[in-house]
């Protein structure tokens, strides 16, 4: 069975741009930093049994970076999931076997992201360097936290807390929310402290 799947990052977007497919469609209103198992209806599609072959119409979809990406078709392929990209005309599957070119496109990819990731630390480090050398980098307060007010008015925390009164365990607490569920046991924690009321 195939299936489409979308991303768009609000409901205001319009997704026919990315619907060329009339069948089995799913669809994630979500920003694209949101990793693809963290995305509510990549949660559904992943868990249909029953699908083949999975269409995007464009690779960047699957994942809020390169990496995520790559993780994102490899995953696929060893279910052996066919990954169609339409923009790109790439297949992860032919004929039952993995496609040669596009893992040889993925393993570009693979390598361009940890050369770009490795930039962009090395500019951060320069620019921190420079910060303190002006005088004008001071870094984080050893200690220092956000105050929990503040972290409790975001709006994560907010629908964390909706749905933990409604007693839904963490993992579904977290899907439900779009948020880690290293951030929902947080808010559970502070609850079980007394310092945040269900």
């Amino acid at each position: 069975m195939k299936a489409k799947y979308i991303r768009v990052s609000t409901k205001e977007q319009n997704t026919d741009r990315q619907k060329t497919y009339n069948g089995l469609t799913y669809v994630d209103y979500c920003s694209g930093s949101i990793p693809f198992n963290e995305r509510t209806s990549a949660i559904e599609l992943i868990a249909n049994k029953d699908i083949t072959s999975v269409m995007v119409h464009s690779i960047d979809r699957l994942g809020r970076n390169t990496l995520d990406i790559l993780n994102t078709i490899q995953f696929f392929t060893k279910k052996g999931i066919n990954v169609i990209s339409e923009k790109e005309g790439l297949q992860t599957i032919i004929d039952g076997k993995e496609n040669p070119i596009a893992k040889l496109m993925i393993g570009i990819l693979g390598t361009l992201s940890e050369f770009e990731y490795s930039r962009i630390k090395d500019r951060q480090k320069e620019g921190i360097a420079a910060a303190k050398k002006r005088g004008t980098y001071f870094g984080r307060k050893q200690g220092s936290n956000e105050p929990i007010k503040e972290f409790m008015l975001k709006p994560a925390s907010i629908k964390i807390i909706k749905y933990l009164k409604q007693n839904e365990s963490i993992a579904r607490t977290a899907l439900l929310s779009q948020a880690s569920e290293g951030t929902v046991k947080k808010i559970k924690k502070l609850i079980k402290d007394g310092k945040v009321k269900l």
